[in-house]
Parts: structure tokens; sequence; C-alpha cells
């Protein structure tokens, strides 16, 4: 799945407000839950938080890719955000986190989900896109520095 059918303008947010992750994670869940009032945003939260539970999704280099299979979705959503300031998100190396890219999938799409993280992770491996993404001073920028960047892969 491309970049650019996961994330939209609207659920690319710069300098998103969060103290902790627990908050950050909320802002998240009710982003998605204003584009997508079908989804319940207590629902995905607790779906983020519970897959946290497991092991932290904070990858590394400022970067944490909060995921989770969510009941009722159709199709996968994206939100691309930036955070100001970095959060603690227990990452391996230890480094707060700035760069999220979370990712809430149909419960029954294994497969995809696994091939969508894997792309979304390699793109946030690179230092280049995650400076600019980073310098970016809006979500419509923010978008388009991400969808410039994955084509550009």
């Amino acid at each position: 799945m491309t970049l650019e059918a996961l994330l939209s303008p609207r659920l690319s947010l710069c300098h998103l407000a969060g103290s902790s992750k627990k908050k950050l994670l909320l802002n998240i869940a009710q982003a998605i839950a204003e584009q997508y009032p079908q989804h319940d945003s207590d629902t995905i939260f607790n779906q983020l938080i519970a897959r946290e539970r497991l092991g932290s999704t904070g990858i590394g280099d400022g970067v944490a890719i909060p995921h989770c299979r969510l009941p009722g979705c159709e199709r996968p959503i994206g939100v691309l955000c930036t955070t100001e300031p970095a959060i603690d998100f227990d990452a391996a190396d230890r480094q707060p986190v700035d760069l999220l890219f979370a990712l809430l999938v149909p419960e029954n799409a294994e497969q995809e989900h696994l091939e969508t993280l894997a792309e979304i992770a390699a793109l946030f491996s690179d230092s280049r896109v995650r400076e600019k993404l980073r310098q970016a001073e809006s979500g419509d920028e923010l978008y388009a520095l991400a969808i410039d960047s994955a084509a550009a892969a």
C-alpha cells in the first residue's frame, strides 16, 4: 500500500501536543475519530495502548510507529505527526520520540499490516527523510514531504 493511500493532509499533524506517550496516543486517537467518525477514539486509544503494552513501538532515532488492528476498520489508516517537545516512548535506544507514524489496520489484514509497517520503517530509516519531516511547519508541508520522500525511495 502506498503512503499516499494511507495518509491524508488532515492526518498529517505538526507539533502535536502531548506530555506523555499516553497523552500523545490519546491525541492521535481523537484526531482519527474526528476524520473517521465511525471509529470511537476510546477504542482506538485502547487498541494502541494494548499494543504498546506488548513492547514499545519506538524504533529509535526519535521515531515511533504505534500500530494496531482495529475492529470495524475497513481499510488502513495512517497518521503522521511531529511532536513538540519530544516524548519518552520507551524506545530501544532510549531517545525521546518526536516523529510518529500511527497505523491502524483491519483486524484480518495480517500480511498487509506487516508489509506496510516494513515500508514505513524503511522510509524512516533514512536520516535525510527524518530531518526533512522534522523541519515541516504545517500539516500540508509534512504531508507533501512524506509523499515526496516515499515516491523518491
